[in-house]
């Protein structure tokens, strides 16, 4: 039988080693660390979320995973999103909330002052989707014209409520540049127009009753009703500045429920739907 001073140096190095060893286990690992205890058990099958994340913004990345964690959507759509940031939301979605998602890409900007890196090797900004399900047949593409800055959409093949369906993700082009956008809204509704089913999130910088947005109106229906173009003040506002620039489009879906969520992390609010795909 060892001694008591011996088994003590033994106590003392197994700690030691489970420091040292710790911290330097991939962020992936499968003992990654306990839940937190609001951890999230799963997703809700037929929600999907948009969400401007506001960059360059002084939020926190654990603040941002707990936003989409509190409503558990299956899919998300990031605007004014770094590629870096991205992969921390995601990675505190897992760790302390208990939520898996797969990631895409679509990124139009390597941009040192928005994403960080070093001057060779900048950032990628643009859009992301997040989903439960793995996802195939991504594409992203950058708008002829993007304006003030360079804008696209991506797009995607997920599994939402149990169903397969396109998935587009854009942000036009900022205000003011309703021209640009109308051209931008052309591009990609020319390509939802080839889906029975689809769902468009994103940031389209423009209120309901815009023109330059009306030919995916014509395609697709708002997620809220109360959000048509001859609409008299009765659609909810996605903005801290009381406009609605956000959306879900859908094509060949219902929508049965939606949601906007204020937040203190972002100058755009979260928009929810819950959707029904039979």
């Amino acid at each position: 039988m060892l001694g008591r001073g011996t088994r003590l140096l033994a106590g003392a190095v197994i700690v030691a080693c489970a420091v040292l060893i710790g911290p330097s286990a991939p962020s992936g690992a499968l003992f990654a660390g306990p839940l937190s205890a609001e951890a999230v058990k799963d997703v809700v099958p037929n929600r999907v979320m948009t969400w401007n994340i506001c960059n360059p913004c002084d939020t926190s990345n654990v603040d941002r995973a707990a936003e989409i964690a509190t409503y558990g959507p299956q899919v998300i759509g990031l605007q004014e999103a770094c590629v870096r940031d991205v992969e921390r939301i995601r990675d505190h979605l897992r760790r302390r909330h208990g939520l898996v998602y797969h990631v895409e890409y679509g990124s139009v900007l390597q941009n040192w002052g928005r994403c960080g890196g070093v001057p060779w090797s900048p950032g990628a900004y643009g859009q992301a989707v997040l989903s439960a399900a793995p996802m195939t047949d991504r594409v992203s593409v950058e708008y002829p014209d993007g304006g003030s800055e360079d804008r696209g959409y991506m797009a995607v093949t997920t599994m939402v409520g149990g169903k397969p369906v396109r998935v587009f993700n854009t942000h036009l082009a900022e205000r003011r540049q309703e021209a640009v956008r109308a051209d931008q809204t052309g591009v990609i509704a020319a390509q939802v127009a080839r889906h029975d089913r689809a769902i468009v999130l994103g940031d389209f910088n423009a209120v309901p009753d815009a023109p330059e947005i009306t030919g995916m109106q014509a395609l697709a229906a708002d997620t809220d009703p109360e959000c048509l173009p001859s609409s008299a003040g009765a659609c909810e506002a996605t903005t801290d500045w009381q406009r609605k620039f956000d959306y879900v489009f859908l094509r060949g879906i219902t929508s049965l429920e939606h949601g906007v969520h204020p937040t203190p992390h972002s100058d755009h609010h979260l928009l929810h739907a819950d959707l029904d795909l039979a």
